[in-house]
Protein backbone atom coordinates (compact mmCIF):
# COMPACT_ATOMS: atom_id res chain seq x y z
CA UNK A 1 0.00 0.00 0.00
CA UNK A 2 1.36 3.42 -0.92
CA UNK A 3 0.31 6.72 0.69
CA UNK A 4 2.05 9.83 -0.62
CA UNK A 5 1.02 11.77 2.50
CA UNK A 6 2.86 9.41 4.89
CA UNK A 7 6.44 9.87 5.99
CA UNK A 8 8.89 7.33 4.67
CA UNK A 9 8.86 4.06 6.62
CA UNK A 10 6.20 5.32 9.05
CA UNK A 11 4.18 2.19 8.36
CA UNK A 12 6.70 -0.53 7.51
CA UNK A 13 3.97 -3.10 6.93
CA UNK A 14 2.79 -1.18 3.87
CA UNK A 15 4.01 -2.63 0.62
CA UNK A 16 5.79 0.20 -1.23
CA UNK A 17 6.95 -1.71 -4.28
CA UNK A 18 7.28 1.02 -6.86
CA UNK A 19 7.32 -1.26 -9.85
CA UNK A 20 4.09 -3.06 -8.93
CA UNK A 21 0.65 -2.06 -10.19
CA UNK A 22 -1.70 -1.83 -7.25
CA UNK A 23 -5.43 -1.55 -6.74
CA UNK A 24 -6.71 1.78 -5.40
CA UNK A 25 -8.96 2.07 -2.35
CA UNK A 26 -11.10 5.22 -2.07
CA UNK A 27 -11.45 6.26 1.57
CA UNK A 28 -14.71 8.15 2.25
CA UNK A 29 -14.65 11.54 3.96
CA UNK A 30 -15.90 10.32 7.40
CA UNK A 31 -13.07 7.75 7.65
CA UNK A 32 -10.18 9.88 6.40
CA UNK A 33 -9.35 11.07 9.89
CA UNK A 34 -8.21 7.49 10.57
CA UNK A 35 -5.94 7.45 7.47
CA UNK A 36 -4.07 10.70 8.06
CA UNK A 37 -6.64 12.53 5.87
CA UNK A 38 -5.64 10.41 2.90
CA UNK A 39 -8.42 9.89 0.34
CA UNK A 40 -6.76 7.29 -1.91
CA UNK A 41 -4.57 4.35 -0.88
CA UNK A 42 -2.89 1.79 -3.09
CA UNK A 43 -2.80 -1.83 -1.98
CA UNK A 44 -1.11 -4.97 -3.22
CA UNK A 45 -3.76 -7.52 -2.33
CA UNK A 46 -5.39 -10.35 -4.20
CA UNK A 47 -8.85 -10.06 -2.66
CA UNK A 48 -11.10 -7.62 -0.81
CA UNK A 49 -10.52 -9.59 2.39
CA UNK A 50 -6.76 -9.16 2.13
CA UNK A 51 -7.17 -5.44 1.44
CA UNK A 52 -9.30 -4.97 4.54
CA UNK A 53 -6.77 -6.84 6.66
CA UNK A 54 -3.92 -4.70 5.35
CA UNK A 55 -5.91 -1.51 6.04
CA UNK A 56 -6.70 -2.74 9.55
CA UNK A 57 -3.06 -3.56 10.31
CA UNK A 58 -1.73 -0.23 9.12
CA UNK A 59 -4.55 1.93 10.46
CA UNK A 60 -5.73 0.29 13.73
CA UNK A 61 -8.27 3.04 14.49
CA UNK A 62 -9.93 2.36 11.15
CA UNK A 63 -10.41 -1.34 11.88
CA UNK A 64 -13.34 -0.98 14.29
CA UNK A 65 -15.23 1.07 11.72
CA UNK A 66 -14.88 -1.64 9.09
CA UNK A 67 -15.03 -4.91 11.05
CA UNK A 68 -17.14 -6.10 13.96
CA UNK A 69 -15.83 -8.04 16.98
CA UNK A 70 -15.89 -11.29 15.02
CA UNK A 71 -13.80 -9.83 12.19
CA UNK A 72 -16.70 -9.63 9.73
CA UNK A 73 -17.47 -6.60 7.59
CA UNK A 74 -19.95 -4.38 9.39
CA UNK A 75 -23.49 -4.28 8.01
CA UNK A 76 -23.44 -0.51 7.59
CA UNK A 77 -20.36 -0.61 5.38
CA UNK A 78 -20.71 -1.30 1.65
CA UNK A 79 -17.77 -1.99 -0.63
CA UNK A 80 -17.80 -1.60 -4.39
CA UNK A 81 -15.31 -2.97 -6.90
CA UNK A 82 -15.65 -0.60 -9.81
CA UNK A 83 -19.43 -0.14 -10.11
CA UNK A 84 -20.31 -3.51 -8.56
CA UNK A 85 -21.36 -4.20 -4.99
CA UNK A 86 -19.21 -7.04 -3.63
CA UNK A 87 -22.42 -8.65 -2.34
CA UNK A 88 -23.29 -9.27 -5.98
CA UNK A 89 -19.83 -10.68 -6.64
CA UNK A 90 -17.93 -13.03 -4.31
CA UNK A 91 -18.31 -10.80 -1.26
CA UNK A 92 -15.02 -10.37 0.66
CA UNK A 93 -13.50 -13.13 -1.44
CA UNK A 94 -13.91 -10.99 -4.58
CA UNK A 95 -10.63 -11.03 -6.48
CA UNK A 96 -8.85 -7.84 -7.42
CA UNK A 97 -6.95 -7.12 -10.61
CA UNK A 98 -4.47 -4.46 -11.66
CA UNK A 99 -5.87 -0.90 -11.59
CA UNK A 100 -9.06 -1.96 -9.79
CA UNK A 101 -10.81 0.87 -7.93
CA UNK A 102 -12.32 -0.20 -4.61
CA UNK A 103 -14.76 2.19 -2.89
CA UNK A 104 -15.68 1.98 0.80
CA UNK A 105 -19.17 3.41 1.27
CA UNK A 106 -20.31 3.56 4.94
CA UNK A 107 -23.56 4.94 6.28
CA UNK A 108 -22.96 8.42 7.70
CA UNK A 109 -24.87 10.83 9.91
CA UNK A 110 -27.54 12.84 8.14
CA UNK A 111 -29.38 9.94 6.58
CA UNK A 112 -26.88 8.58 4.06
CA UNK A 113 -27.70 4.94 4.33
CA UNK A 114 -29.20 2.07 2.42
CA UNK A 115 -32.59 3.65 3.15
CA UNK A 116 -31.52 6.88 1.38
CA UNK A 117 -29.60 5.40 -1.52
CA UNK A 118 -30.56 2.04 -2.93
CA UNK A 119 -27.88 -0.38 -3.98
CA UNK A 120 -28.63 0.53 -7.60
CA UNK A 121 -28.25 4.24 -6.87
CA UNK A 122 -24.93 3.74 -5.11
CA UNK A 123 -23.65 1.86 -8.12
CA UNK A 124 -25.08 4.48 -10.51
CA UNK A 125 -23.48 7.43 -8.73
CA UNK A 126 -20.22 5.67 -7.93
CA UNK A 127 -18.20 7.95 -10.20
CA UNK A 128 -19.41 10.93 -8.18
CA UNK A 129 -18.96 9.27 -4.81
CA UNK A 130 -15.32 8.37 -5.38
CA UNK A 131 -14.33 11.96 -6.28
CA UNK A 132 -12.32 13.47 -3.42
CA UNK A 133 -14.19 16.41 -1.86
CA UNK A 134 -17.48 15.34 -3.48
CA UNK A 135 -18.45 11.94 -2.13
CA UNK A 136 -21.69 10.88 -0.50
CA UNK A 137 -22.39 14.22 1.16
CA UNK A 138 -22.56 16.04 -2.17
CA UNK A 139 -24.55 13.22 -3.76
CA UNK A 140 -27.05 13.41 -0.90
CA UNK A 141 -27.47 17.13 -1.56
CA UNK A 142 -28.21 16.39 -5.21
CA UNK A 143 -30.76 13.75 -4.30
CA UNK A 144 -32.58 16.03 -1.86
CA UNK A 145 -32.51 19.08 -4.15
CA UNK A 146 -35.23 20.50 -6.37
CA UNK A 147 -34.26 22.26 -9.60
CA UNK A 148 -36.63 24.09 -11.95
CA UNK A 149 -35.50 24.25 -15.59
CA UNK A 150 -37.31 26.93 -17.56
CA UNK A 151 -37.28 25.93 -21.21
CA UNK A 152 -36.55 22.46 -22.56
CA UNK A 153 -35.09 23.52 -25.91
CA UNK A 154 -31.49 24.01 -26.97
CA UNK A 155 -30.14 24.88 -23.52
CA UNK A 156 -32.73 22.95 -21.55
CA UNK A 157 -31.91 19.69 -23.33
CA UNK A 158 -28.32 19.26 -22.04
CA UNK A 159 -29.19 20.82 -18.67
CA UNK A 160 -32.02 18.36 -18.11
CA UNK A 161 -30.06 15.36 -19.35
CA UNK A 162 -27.03 16.02 -17.14
CA UNK A 163 -29.02 17.01 -14.03
CA UNK A 164 -31.10 13.86 -14.35
CA UNK A 165 -28.02 11.72 -14.88
CA UNK A 166 -26.30 13.40 -11.92
CA UNK A 167 -29.14 12.41 -9.60
CA UNK A 168 -30.97 15.66 -8.84
CA UNK A 169 -33.92 14.33 -6.86
CA UNK A 170 -36.69 16.53 -8.25
CA UNK A 171 -36.62 18.32 -11.59
CA UNK A 172 -39.36 20.67 -12.73
CA UNK A 173 -39.73 21.57 -16.43
CA UNK A 174 -41.56 24.67 -17.71
CA UNK A 175 -42.34 24.75 -21.43
CA UNK A 176 -45.53 25.16 -23.46
CA UNK A 177 -44.11 24.35 -26.89
CA UNK A 178 -44.32 21.18 -28.98
CA UNK A 179 -41.46 19.37 -30.69
CA UNK A 180 -40.82 20.54 -34.23
CA UNK A 181 -38.48 18.94 -36.77
CA UNK A 182 -36.45 22.18 -36.84
CA UNK A 183 -35.65 21.61 -33.13
CA UNK A 184 -33.74 18.39 -33.73
CA UNK A 185 -30.61 20.13 -35.05
CA UNK A 186 -29.73 21.14 -31.47
CA UNK A 187 -32.38 19.92 -28.99
CA UNK A 188 -30.84 16.52 -28.30
CA UNK A 189 -33.49 15.62 -25.75
CA UNK A 190 -35.93 14.74 -28.54
CA UNK A 191 -36.15 12.37 -31.49
CA UNK A 192 -38.22 12.22 -34.65
CA UNK A 193 -40.82 10.08 -32.90
CA UNK A 194 -41.61 13.03 -30.60
CA UNK A 195 -42.40 15.57 -33.36
CA UNK A 196 -45.73 17.25 -32.69
CA UNK A 197 -45.83 16.18 -29.03
CA UNK A 198 -45.59 18.52 -26.02
CA UNK A 199 -41.95 19.08 -25.14
CA UNK A 200 -42.46 18.60 -21.40
CA UNK A 201 -44.04 15.19 -21.91
CA UNK A 202 -41.37 14.08 -24.37
CA UNK A 203 -38.69 15.32 -21.96
CA UNK A 204 -40.21 13.40 -19.07
CA UNK A 205 -40.17 10.15 -21.01
CA UNK A 206 -36.52 10.61 -21.98
CA UNK A 207 -35.34 11.58 -18.50
CA UNK A 208 -37.19 8.73 -16.79
CA UNK A 209 -35.56 6.30 -19.19
CA UNK A 210 -32.21 7.82 -18.26
CA UNK A 211 -32.75 7.78 -14.49
CA UNK A 212 -35.81 6.12 -12.93
CA UNK A 213 -34.72 7.17 -9.42
CA UNK A 214 -35.72 10.83 -9.78
CA UNK A 215 -39.02 12.72 -9.85
CA UNK A 216 -40.06 14.85 -12.83
CA UNK A 217 -42.70 17.57 -12.48
CA UNK A 218 -44.25 19.16 -15.55
CA UNK A 219 -45.61 22.66 -16.18
CA UNK A 220 -47.03 22.65 -19.71
CA UNK A 221 -47.70 26.37 -19.60
CA UNK A 222 -46.14 29.70 -20.42
CA UNK A 223 -44.38 31.30 -17.46
CA UNK A 224 -46.11 34.61 -16.72
CA UNK A 225 -46.28 37.22 -13.99
CA UNK A 226 -49.44 35.51 -12.77
CA UNK A 227 -47.99 32.02 -12.24
CA UNK A 228 -44.21 32.50 -11.89
CA UNK A 229 -44.03 32.92 -8.10
CA UNK A 230 -46.28 29.94 -7.49
CA UNK A 231 -44.28 27.67 -9.80
CA UNK A 232 -40.81 28.80 -8.67
CA UNK A 233 -41.37 29.01 -4.89
CA UNK A 234 -40.86 25.30 -4.10
CA UNK A 235 -37.53 24.89 -5.93
CA UNK A 236 -33.99 25.35 -4.60
CA UNK A 237 -32.28 26.44 -7.81
CA UNK A 238 -33.63 27.90 -11.05
CA UNK A 239 -31.95 27.21 -14.40
CA UNK A 240 -32.92 29.84 -16.95
CA UNK A 241 -32.86 28.46 -20.48
CA UNK A 242 -35.30 30.97 -21.96
CA UNK A 243 -34.94 32.49 -25.42
CA UNK A 244 -36.68 35.86 -25.03
CA UNK A 245 -36.22 39.00 -22.97
CA UNK A 246 -39.65 39.21 -21.27
CA UNK A 247 -39.29 35.75 -19.71
CA UNK A 248 -35.63 36.36 -18.83
CA UNK A 249 -36.46 39.50 -16.83
CA UNK A 250 -39.46 37.74 -15.32
CA UNK A 251 -37.28 34.85 -14.11
CA UNK A 252 -34.67 37.22 -12.73
CA UNK A 253 -37.17 39.30 -10.77
CA UNK A 254 -39.07 36.27 -9.47
CA UNK A 255 -35.82 34.77 -8.21
CA UNK A 256 -35.00 38.04 -6.44
CA UNK A 257 -38.42 38.24 -4.80
CA UNK A 258 -38.27 34.58 -3.70
CA UNK A 259 -34.54 34.59 -2.82
CA UNK A 260 -33.62 31.84 -5.30
CA UNK A 261 -30.26 31.40 -7.07
CA UNK A 262 -30.65 31.80 -10.82
CA UNK A 263 -28.22 29.91 -13.07
CA UNK A 264 -28.36 31.80 -16.36
CA UNK A 265 -27.27 30.91 -19.88
CA UNK A 266 -27.96 32.32 -23.32
CA UNK A 267 -26.91 31.48 -26.88
CA UNK A 268 -26.93 33.16 -30.29
CA UNK A 269 -25.28 32.00 -33.51
CA UNK A 270 -21.69 31.19 -32.39
CA UNK A 271 -21.66 32.79 -28.94
CA UNK A 272 -22.84 31.71 -25.50
CA UNK A 273 -23.06 33.33 -22.07
CA UNK A 274 -23.16 31.82 -18.58
CA UNK A 275 -23.41 33.27 -15.07
CA UNK A 276 -24.91 32.59 -11.64
CA UNK A 277 -27.20 35.33 -10.34
CA UNK A 278 -28.57 36.11 -6.88
CA UNK A 279 -26.23 33.60 -5.21
CA UNK A 280 -25.39 33.94 -1.51
CA UNK A 281 -21.84 32.75 -0.80
CA UNK A 282 -20.46 31.10 2.33
CA UNK A 283 -19.84 34.51 3.91
CA UNK A 284 -23.47 35.51 3.45
CA UNK A 285 -22.68 37.94 0.64
CA UNK A 286 -25.23 38.14 -2.16
CA UNK A 287 -23.93 38.25 -5.71
CA UNK A 288 -25.25 40.33 -8.61
CA UNK A 289 -28.25 39.53 -10.78
CA UNK A 290 -29.21 40.00 -14.42
CA UNK A 291 -30.44 43.56 -13.86
CA UNK A 292 -27.03 44.55 -12.47
CA UNK A 293 -25.67 43.64 -15.89
CA UNK A 294 -28.59 44.79 -18.05
CA UNK A 295 -30.97 47.07 -16.11
CA UNK A 296 -33.33 47.35 -19.09
CA UNK A 297 -33.82 45.32 -22.27
CA UNK A 298 -32.88 46.39 -25.79
CA UNK A 299 -35.67 47.81 -27.97
CA UNK A 300 -38.03 45.18 -29.32
CA UNK A 301 -36.75 43.66 -32.55
CA UNK A 302 -33.22 45.04 -32.25
CA UNK A 303 -31.72 41.73 -31.12
CA UNK A 304 -32.98 38.79 -33.23
CA UNK A 305 -33.93 35.49 -31.65
CA UNK A 306 -32.30 32.18 -32.53
CA UNK A 307 -35.31 31.44 -34.73
CA UNK A 308 -34.47 34.55 -36.73
CA UNK A 309 -30.66 34.65 -36.50
CA UNK A 310 -29.83 30.97 -36.07
CA UNK A 311 -27.53 29.08 -33.71
CA UNK A 312 -24.72 26.58 -34.25
CA UNK A 313 -26.24 23.23 -33.29
CA UNK A 314 -23.42 22.14 -30.97
CA UNK A 315 -23.30 25.47 -29.07
CA UNK A 316 -26.30 24.76 -26.79
CA UNK A 317 -24.63 21.48 -25.80
CA UNK A 318 -21.46 23.29 -24.75
CA UNK A 319 -23.16 26.14 -22.92
CA UNK A 320 -25.94 23.97 -21.47
CA UNK A 321 -23.34 21.59 -20.02
CA UNK A 322 -21.59 24.52 -18.34
CA UNK A 323 -24.95 25.67 -17.01
CA UNK A 324 -25.65 22.21 -15.57
CA UNK A 325 -22.20 22.20 -13.97
CA UNK A 326 -22.96 25.52 -12.24
CA UNK A 327 -26.28 24.15 -10.97
CA UNK A 328 -24.49 21.18 -9.43
CA UNK A 329 -21.89 23.46 -7.81
CA UNK A 330 -24.60 25.67 -6.31
CA UNK A 331 -26.44 22.65 -4.89
CA UNK A 332 -23.47 20.80 -3.48
CA UNK A 333 -21.28 23.69 -2.37
CA UNK A 334 -18.37 22.07 -4.18
CA UNK A 335 -16.14 24.52 -6.02
CA UNK A 336 -16.74 28.22 -6.70
CA UNK A 337 -19.93 29.06 -8.62
CA UNK A 338 -19.78 31.64 -11.40
CA UNK A 339 -21.30 34.32 -9.18
CA UNK A 340 -19.96 37.82 -9.74
CA UNK A 341 -18.49 36.69 -13.04
CA UNK A 342 -19.90 36.69 -16.56
CA UNK A 343 -18.51 34.03 -18.90
CA UNK A 344 -18.61 34.36 -22.70
CA UNK A 345 -17.66 31.64 -25.16
CA UNK A 346 -17.04 32.35 -28.85
CA UNK A 347 -17.18 29.04 -30.70
CA UNK A 348 -16.20 30.58 -34.03
CA UNK A 349 -12.78 31.71 -32.78
CA UNK A 350 -12.63 29.37 -29.79
CA UNK A 351 -12.14 32.24 -27.37
CA UNK A 352 -13.38 32.61 -23.82
CA UNK A 353 -13.64 35.75 -21.74
CA UNK A 354 -14.71 36.20 -18.13
CA UNK A 355 -15.78 39.59 -16.82
CA UNK A 356 -16.30 40.70 -13.23
CA UNK A 357 -19.77 42.00 -12.37
CA UNK A 358 -21.08 43.35 -9.09
CA UNK A 359 -24.35 44.46 -7.47
CA UNK A 360 -25.32 48.04 -8.30
CA UNK A 361 -27.12 50.47 -6.05
CA UNK A 362 -29.37 51.67 -8.87
CA UNK A 363 -30.74 48.19 -9.58
CA UNK A 364 -34.52 48.74 -9.82
CA UNK A 365 -35.33 45.51 -7.96
CA UNK A 366 -32.46 44.80 -5.58
CA UNK A 367 -30.71 48.16 -5.36
CA UNK A 368 -30.56 50.74 -2.60
CA UNK A 369 -33.96 52.21 -3.48
CA UNK A 370 -35.91 49.53 -5.37
CA UNK A 371 -38.80 50.72 -7.47
CA UNK A 372 -40.02 47.26 -8.51
CA UNK A 373 -41.37 45.26 -5.57
CA UNK A 374 -43.70 42.91 -7.44
CA UNK A 375 -43.78 41.20 -10.81
CA UNK A 376 -44.77 43.50 -13.66
CA UNK A 377 -46.00 43.17 -17.24
CA UNK A 378 -42.73 42.02 -18.81
CA UNK A 379 -43.93 42.04 -22.39
CA UNK A 380 -44.80 45.69 -22.04
CA UNK A 381 -41.53 46.34 -20.17
CA UNK A 382 -39.55 44.77 -23.03
CA UNK A 383 -41.47 46.69 -25.66
CA UNK A 384 -43.30 43.68 -27.04
CA UNK A 385 -46.62 45.41 -26.34
CA UNK A 386 -45.36 48.86 -27.22
CA UNK A 387 -47.82 50.90 -29.24
CA UNK A 388 -46.49 51.11 -32.78
CA UNK A 389 -47.97 52.37 -35.97
CA UNK A 390 -49.85 49.41 -37.42
CA UNK A 391 -48.64 47.96 -40.68
CA UNK A 392 -50.65 46.30 -43.38
CA UNK A 393 -50.47 42.52 -43.38
CA UNK A 394 -51.49 39.76 -45.75
CA UNK A 395 -52.03 36.10 -44.94
CA UNK A 396 -50.51 33.21 -46.83
CA UNK A 397 -53.91 32.29 -48.28
CA UNK A 398 -54.47 35.85 -49.47
CA UNK A 399 -51.03 35.95 -51.09
CA UNK A 400 -51.77 32.70 -52.89
CA UNK A 401 -55.06 34.14 -54.11
CA UNK A 402 -53.20 37.12 -55.54
CA UNK A 403 -50.80 34.76 -57.28
CA UNK A 404 -53.44 32.58 -58.93
CA UNK A 405 -55.70 35.50 -59.93
CA UNK A 406 -52.90 37.47 -61.58
CA UNK A 407 -52.86 40.38 -59.11
CA UNK A 408 -50.03 42.77 -59.92
CA UNK A 409 -47.59 42.96 -57.00
CA UNK A 410 -43.91 42.75 -56.15
CA UNK A 411 -42.69 40.00 -53.78
CA UNK A 412 -39.55 40.67 -51.71
CA UNK A 413 -37.67 38.27 -49.40
CA UNK A 414 -35.54 39.93 -46.65
CA UNK A 415 -33.90 36.75 -45.37
CA UNK A 416 -30.22 35.91 -45.78
CA UNK A 417 -28.84 34.28 -48.98
CA UNK A 418 -28.21 30.92 -47.25
CA UNK A 419 -31.84 30.80 -46.11
CA UNK A 420 -33.05 31.72 -49.58
CA UNK A 421 -31.01 28.89 -51.06
CA UNK A 422 -32.70 26.35 -48.78
CA UNK A 423 -36.22 27.34 -49.76
CA UNK A 424 -37.87 30.28 -51.53
CA UNK A 425 -41.16 31.13 -53.20
CA UNK A 426 -39.78 33.11 -56.13
CA UNK A 427 -39.37 36.46 -54.36
CA UNK A 428 -36.64 39.00 -55.08
CA UNK A 429 -33.92 38.65 -52.41
CA UNK A 430 -33.01 41.85 -50.54
CA UNK A 431 -31.55 40.95 -47.11
CA UNK A 432 -32.84 43.10 -44.24
CA UNK A 433 -29.51 44.82 -43.62
CA UNK A 434 -29.49 46.08 -47.22
CA UNK A 435 -33.14 47.15 -47.52
CA UNK A 436 -32.45 50.88 -47.07
CA UNK A 437 -29.66 50.79 -49.64
CA UNK A 438 -31.97 49.10 -52.14
CA UNK A 439 -35.09 51.20 -51.58
CA UNK A 440 -34.93 52.30 -55.21
CA UNK A 441 -35.57 48.71 -56.30
CA UNK A 442 -38.93 48.63 -54.52
CA UNK A 443 -41.93 49.52 -56.69
CA UNK A 444 -44.09 52.45 -55.57
CA UNK A 445 -46.78 51.99 -58.21
CA UNK A 446 -48.12 48.58 -57.19
CA UNK A 447 -48.58 46.48 -54.10
CA UNK A 448 -45.41 45.09 -52.49
CA UNK A 449 -45.41 42.01 -50.25
CA UNK A 450 -42.37 41.58 -48.00
CA UNK A 451 -41.64 38.34 -46.20
CA UNK A 452 -38.98 36.63 -44.06
CA UNK A 453 -38.94 33.34 -42.16
CA UNK A 454 -41.70 33.95 -39.61
CA UNK A 455 -42.64 37.62 -39.99
CA UNK A 456 -40.41 39.58 -37.62
CA UNK A 457 -37.69 40.81 -39.96
CA UNK A 458 -40.14 41.64 -42.71
CA UNK A 459 -42.25 43.74 -40.31
CA UNK A 460 -39.11 45.65 -39.39
CA UNK A 461 -38.34 46.18 -43.08
CA UNK A 462 -41.84 47.51 -43.73
CA UNK A 463 -41.58 50.02 -40.88
CA UNK A 464 -38.12 51.17 -41.96
CA UNK A 465 -39.24 51.73 -45.55
CA UNK A 466 -42.42 53.54 -44.47
CA UNK A 467 -40.66 55.80 -41.94
CA UNK A 468 -37.54 56.62 -43.94
CA UNK A 469 -38.83 56.60 -47.51
CA UNK A 470 -42.57 57.20 -47.23
CA UNK A 471 -43.81 53.96 -48.79
CA UNK A 472 -47.56 53.35 -48.35
CA UNK A 473 -48.04 50.27 -50.53
CA UNK A 474 -46.24 47.63 -48.43
CA UNK A 475 -47.70 44.43 -46.97
CA UNK A 476 -46.04 42.15 -44.42
CA UNK A 477 -46.61 38.42 -44.99
CA UNK A 478 -48.04 37.27 -41.69
CA UNK A 479 -46.14 34.26 -40.37
CA UNK A 480 -43.52 34.52 -43.11
CA UNK A 481 -42.53 31.79 -45.52
CA UNK A 482 -43.22 29.17 -42.83
CA UNK A 483 -46.91 30.14 -42.83
CA UNK A 484 -46.92 30.00 -46.63
CA UNK A 485 -45.43 26.49 -46.55
CA UNK A 486 -47.96 25.33 -43.93
CA UNK A 487 -51.00 26.79 -45.68
CA UNK A 488 -50.12 26.73 -49.38
CA UNK A 489 -47.13 24.53 -50.27
CA UNK A 490 -46.48 21.92 -47.55
CA UNK A 491 -44.17 20.04 -49.92
CA UNK A 492 -41.54 22.77 -49.50
CA UNK A 493 -38.78 22.37 -46.92
CA UNK A 494 -38.57 24.13 -43.58
CA UNK A 495 -35.31 24.80 -41.78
Amino acid sequence: MKNSNLKKNKFPIINLLKNKIMATIIIPTPLRKFTNNTSRLEVKSATIEESIKELSLNFPDLKKHLLDDTGKLRSFVNIFVGDDDIRDLDNVHTKLSDNTVVSIVPAIAGGISDQTFTKEELARYNRHIIIPDFGLEAQKKLKSSKVLVIGSGGLGSPVLLYLAAAGVGTIGIVDFDVVDDSNLQRQVLFGVNEIGKPKVEAAKRRLESLNPHIEIKLYNTQLTSKNALEIIKDYDVIADGTDNFPTRYLVNDACLLLDKPNVYASIFQFEGQVSVFNYVNKDGERGPNYRDLYPTPPPAGLVPSCAEGGVLGVLPGIIGSLQASEVIKVITGVGEPLSGRFFIFDALNFETRTFKIKPREDNPVSGKNPIITALIDYEQFCGVKAVEKPIKEITADELYSWQVTGEKFQLIDVREPDEYEIVNIGAELIPLATVADNADKIDRDKKVVIHCKIGGRSAKAVRELEEKFGFDNLYNLKGGIFAYIDEVQPELSKY
